[in-house]
């Protein structure tokens, strides 16, 4: 099977070594890649959102298969263009991506229903949202409507701050586009977990559950990012908690979706906070979570291939999917600065110490030397029996890596992200 990823950050990476583990991949690219991917797979220099180049590609190349995993070419519509061009493309269409690229539709999706979620008002007009924020109680969240790299979301303390957030993200243009309509809901309380799933459209198969932790600074302070690390499992829950989960929000997404003429093929990710009410849904996503899909992807038994394939056949009913035992642990390396400004080029040191698993995100080659290029620089993953062996062995690999300005929360694992808000 000739295969091509689209994407080139840790998720990407960590989705490229699953499949380069398949006996059935007998050739892996990977569009643009990285310095880290391109030890495994065949970088090609075409950007994620370029969709006419890479469907261009994608025909010259004949690939069996093209996994979109990124967020920005799901929302373009790039699975519905090669789709139309006979390729065979693993990831929502565009009309189910939207579940992630507007944040005014999941949030009506749910209100229509009945998927548990926060009290929320959707608006375009600023005058409106502030009115809106007088007569609430704080804190508050702020959200920008369209894709924002994880960091359109704010949660405010005081009325003041949420005004601030308004204006940054509707009359300043911190987003973009993505900011012109805002959704402002109230803020739960809880600690958050990360349910990914599998799904054809009909049915849903959740993986193993992890906990990401968005802020950049330890003790869950600082500004919000793309993910600073991520833990396996998430939580201890039990059987009757999975149940009621899939029973009052996993399966009535999808359904939902297909009610709606838009069938969700491929990964959903629910981002949820347990609240004393139980779970209920922050947020989701059409594709696997970055740094989730790390942490996660390692502990797959089953064949990724199988899964990918069952999916696009409707016939994931059938599969019986498998995880390894035990728990993980992956912290992410990031460029000083980062979300915010930031400088790359740096020299990595020490990548050839590290007896873990080490998925890059914003590396590059200049000459033989792997040097920063973007704000999460690596992801360092480790395994064992238990959650604290396996947070101590990530540490132990991130110790052993340097370069300048680097940047990583020491907690990793040992903080309930939103449990305190």
């Amino acid at each position: 099977m000739k295969v091509l990823v689209i994407g080139g950050g840790g998720r990407e990476h960590a989705i490229c070594w699953k499949l380069r583990n398949s006996p059935k991949v007998t050739e892996l690219y990977c569009a643009p890649g990285n310095a880290g991917i391109a030890s495994i797979a065949t970088t090609v220099p075409i950007r994620a959102t370029d969709i006419d180049a890479l469907t261009a590609y994608a025909v010259k190349e004949q690939f069996d298969l093209v996994f979109v995993a990124p967020d920005d070419p799901l929302a373009l519509g790039l699975v519905d263009r090669l789709s139309e061009a006979g390729i065979r493309a693993f990831g929502p269409r565009a009309n189910a991506a939207v579940i992630e690229s507007s944040k005014a539709f999941s949030k009506e999706l749910m209100r229509k229903y009945n998927i548990p979620t926060a009290a929320y008002r959707t608006f375009t007009d600023v005058d409106a949202a502030f009115s809106y924020i007088d007569s609430q109680p704080v804190p508050i969240v702020i959200k920008a409507d369209g894709l924002a790299l994880g960091k359109g979301v704010i949660i405010a303390k005081t009325r003041e701050e949420a005004k601030s957030a308004v204006r940054s993200m509707m009359l300043e243009g911190a987003f973009g586009a993505s900011g012109a309509t805002v959704v402002i809901e109230e803020c739960m309380v809880g600690p958050e977990l990360t349910v990914l799933a599998f799904s054809d459209g009909k049915t849903v198969v959740p993986m193993i559950t992890s906990r990401d932790h968005k802020r950049a600074l330890d003790g869950d302070l600082g500004k919000n990012t793309g993910g600073m690390g991520a833990v396996t499992p998430g939580a201890v829950l039990s059987e009757d908690d999975l149940r009621m989960m899939n029973e009052t929000i996993f399966a009535p997404t999808i359904e939902a979706l297909r009610k709606e003429n838009r069938p969700f093929v491929g990964v959903i990710y629910f981002g949820l906070m347990l609240t004393k009410d139980g779970a209920k849904v922050i947020e989701y996503n059409a594709r696997f979570g970055d740094p989730e899909a790390q942490a996660v992807l390692p502990l797959l038994k089953t064949d990724l291939t199988d899964i990918i394939e069952a999916c696009l056949d409707g016939t994931l009913a059938d599969l019986s999917i498998e995880w390894y035992p035990g728990a993980s642990c992956c912290v992410v390396m990031a460029s000083g600065g980062y979300p915010e400004q930031y400088r790359t080029g740096y020299a990595i040191n020490g990548l050839e110490d590290v007896e873990t698993l080490v998925f890059h995100a914003g590396t590059k080659f200049e000459g033989d030397q792997i040097v920063t290029a973007g704000g999460r620089v690596l992801s360092v993953y480790a395994a064992a029996n238990n959650l604290d062996e396996a947070i101590e062995k990530a540490y132990e690999g991130v110790r052993k890596i340097s370069f300048q300005d680097m940047h990583f929360r020491t907690d990793i694992g040992r903080t309930l992200p939103g449990a305190d808000l």
